[in-house]
């Protein structure tokens, strides 16, 4: 086997990745199958024993693996192939990578992560994770593995609408962040898709990037009569006809098409819809939560549950893809602290009973 980031499959004569095809754990494990010369596959070893357990290789997850196999912890990624990002086509916002396409931006990932041979990567989906007495026993697949550390980073899922065109347009003219594509509609017609103070809070945040906004409540706005002052008074119309229809030509927005048959032409949607999370292991395990919905995290992004931590878009916090990285070292950094310590205060322990039990 080379050393680095090993795939581990369950099968012996399967695909390089049961996960699909297109997804970053695919990717990462095609990477890894064509950079390595020695590339076989192995099975996951029953009950075997982990430093930290990784659910999720988004940036966050990539990120705490990076900082922990560089600290000689033996870790373990999983991943079940759904990223929020699936329909994205760069990233930005993140130094030294602006623009980059996912796709290439795992490739890079995988190959830093190569060089580590503690660092492990299962394309599989975590579904359980129990305490017990030193750390946790996780269900990965259809395995059991036991790790001290548990680092939740799964990230969200956004709820679409179920309006024609608005999936298929989803990552090349329908946008959830302005911070991540916003530069790319400076100063162009867009559309904001919202209601109540969501839809008023893009409204009003797209004002940075442009000045041609309408503000689409597909039905009643709920808005405030203090809100919609405030909307007018910068020039953003609100627009309370239901959508029937996106109008494209495959990737690119034209017009928004509405149940009277009028039409409006905007070049992009930005959108702020709920979202949810993709695992309910932090709910499973007893994690507290803000009114916000995120996972409440302390120092080190350490949770309410000893031994685990959480990073990325399930704390709710700035969702861009470098916080959750820094998230996810920061985590990292906490989850070494705490292991080293036990290590450490462990020695000392037994140390004095092996001398106790000398003066016996």
């Amino acid at each position: 086997m080379a050393p680095g980031l090993h795939v581990l499959c369950r099968e012996t004569d399967c695909a390089p990745c049961h996960a699909p095809i297109g997804s970053l754990a695919w990717r990462a494990a095609r990477q890894v199958a064509s950079t390595s010369t020695e590339y076989v596959h192995e099975r996951m070893s029953p009950h075997e024993h982990f430093d930290v357990v990784i659910v999720g290789v988004g940036p966050a997850g990539l990120s705490a693996a990076l900082i922990l196999g560089r600290c000689c912890r033996k870790v373990l990624l999983c991943d079940r192939g759904t990223p929020r990002s699936w329909a994205s086509k760069s990233m930005h916002g993140f130094i030294a990578h602006d623009g980059i396409p996912p796709a290439e931006f795992s490739n890079v990932a995988s190959k830093e992560l190569h060089r580590y041979p503690c660092v492990s990567f299962a394309p599989v989906e975590v579904t359980h994770a129990k305490p017990e007495k030193r750390g946790f026993a996780v269900t990965a697949g259809d395995s059991t593995v036991h790790t001290r550390k548990l680092l939740i980073a799964t990230g969200l899922v956004d709820d679409l609408p179920q309006i024609e065109g608005f999936k298929a347009l989803f990552g090349s003219s329908v946008f959830q962040c302005p911070y991540c594509d916003g530069w790319e509609y400076r100063n162009r017609p867009v559309a904001v898709y919202g209601q109540r103070h969501r839809g008023f809070e893009m409204a009003r945040a797209l004002t940075a990037w442009s000045r041609d906004i309408v503000l689409c409540t597909d039905g009643p706005a709920y808005m405030t009569a203090d809100q919609r002052h405030q909307l007018a008074a910068n020039d953003i119309q609100v627009s309370e006809r239901r959508i029937r229809c996106l109008q494209h030509d495959g990737t690119r927005l034209s017009h928004i098409v509405f149940d009277d048959g009028t039409r409006l032409s905007r070049e992009a949607i930005f959108f702020d819809l709920p979202s949810h999370a993709q695992s309910c292991l932090a709910a499973q395990l007893g994690c507290t939560f803000t009114h916000e919905g995120g996972v409440l995290c302390n120092k080190h992004e350490a949770t309410n549950v000893p031994g685990v931590y959480v990073a990325g878009n399930i704390i709710r916090n700035v969702q861009l893809s470098i916080v959750a990285a820094a998230e996810g070292a920061t985590a990292a950094f906490g989850i070494n602290l705490a292991l080293t310590r036990e290590d450490f205060e462990g020695r000392i322990g037994d140390r004095s009973a092996m001398t106790r039990s000398a003066s016996h």
